[in-house]
This record gives structure tokens, sequence and C-alpha cells, in this order.
């Protein structure tokens, strides 16, 4: 839920701040927006365009609060629905606020992001398998049936569509480094297995490839 993700380093703003002040503080934490907040009332986002757009630099927020971006997430809003309201308005902060409509923190894109890797079991120990399939042919039943009659359970499954194709990347986490049976036994059924990871070296660079590949969907 939205405020198990709040993060401490971001500081709203007041209304009587400069927007000079705003930007120090987006530099800080490495985001183009920040809550305006007065006593506890949530105000809207500004974001360094505006500040530049509208010259505040040397001027007081309040001077152009109805400008502001009101978007806001509810506290017991889902990890899921933070990411897509994040990504369609292309905000690098969501402020959460309470049922009372009282403002209780924001969220970061690098909190979403880490939340994101904790829920697809990336730093538990075990290899990864990358398959390579046409839409067409993925089914989670099949895959999970071969992959555990090897007596191997998986973690979590991340599918990857290629963009203006009906390919698949599906990366699926295992509880095992231990991959060449269950390799063969998806071999048998004419899977393609593209890649494996079972050194931790390895892994690290495929979980900063996810990352990066998260990062650049949500375009911020």
């Amino acid at each position: 839920m939205a405020d198990r993700l709040i993060s401490d380093a971001i500081i709203p703003m007041r209304s009587s701040d400069s927007g000079k002040k705003a930007l120090n503080y987006m530099d800080v934490n490495r985001v183009s927006h920040i809550p305006v907040v007065d006593e506890s009332k949530y105000l809207g986002l500004v974001s360094d365009k505006l500040i530049y757009d509208l010259n505040l630099m040397d001027e007081p927020i309040s001077r152009e609060l109805d400008k502001l971006n009101t978007t806001h997430a509810h506290v017991d809003q889902h990890i899921f629905e933070l990411a897509v309201l994040m990504y369609k308005l292309k905000i690098s902060v969501l402020p959460v606020l309470d049922k009372d409509h009282y403002y209780m923190g924001s969220i970061t894109l690098y909190d979403l992001a880490r939340r994101f890797a904790s829920l697809f079991s990336l730093q538990e120990m075990g290899g990864v398998l990358v398959l390579e399939m046409n839409v067409n042919d993925y089914s989670v039943a099949q895959i999970t049936q071969i992959i555990e009659s090897n007596d191997v359970k998986i973690l979590s499954f991340f599918v990857d569509r290629k963009p203006g194709t009906n390919m698949l990347d599906v990366i699926i986490k295992l509880n095992t480094e231990e991959l060449s049976a269950v390799v063969q036994a998806l071999m048998r059924y004419d899977y393609n297995v593209k890649a494996t990871y079972q050194d931790r070296s390895m892994l690290n660079d495929l979980y900063k490839d996810r990352y990066d590949q998260f990062m650049k969907f949500m375009n911020i």
C-alpha cells in the first residue's frame, strides 16, 4: 500500500517558499517535482519546469498556486496503481494523502523501483532463466508445471514484451542456482531458453538492466 512506500527524504515546501529553494531541494533529492504543503494541507506539486516557465526563482510559490499539479495518491492505493499514475503523468514524486485529505508524505520513483525489486524477489538466492517466445505460446500453467516437476520453485515471473512485435522475454526467478535439469526439461517442450544467470555478478547485471528498463518505462 502507498503508506509503506513513503520516503523520509522528501521535505515539502511551504507556499511562502521561493522557487529557488524548491529547485535546491529537487536537486538534492534528484527529482523534478516537490509537494507544496501548508499546515498538513496539500496544495499541489511544483515542478522545475513550472518554476522556470513562470519565472518563480525569486518569487513565492503562492504567486502561482492555481498552476500547481494537484495529483496525489490515497494511503490505501496499491503499488501498481501508483506506478500507472506516475507513468501516465510523468511525475517523479507522488504525494500521499490520508482519508481526511491531509498530507502524509511522498513516494519517489526510486522508492517505487526498489519496492518492485522486492516484489520480484530480485535479492533472493537462486538462478534466473530467460525464455523467448511468441505471445501466443505463453502459458504460465505449462511453464510452471515443467519447472516444478523438477522439484524447483518459482519465486517470481517478469514478462517483457518487445515493442512492435509479438515476442516476449519471460524472466523467471527460481529458488536454486542449479538450472541444468530445468533447462533441459524446457527445451524438450521446445522452449527457447535465451539466457541463464547463476553467477551473482551476472545476476546483478541482469537486475541493473531490468531496473534501467523500468526507469525507461516510467520515462522520467
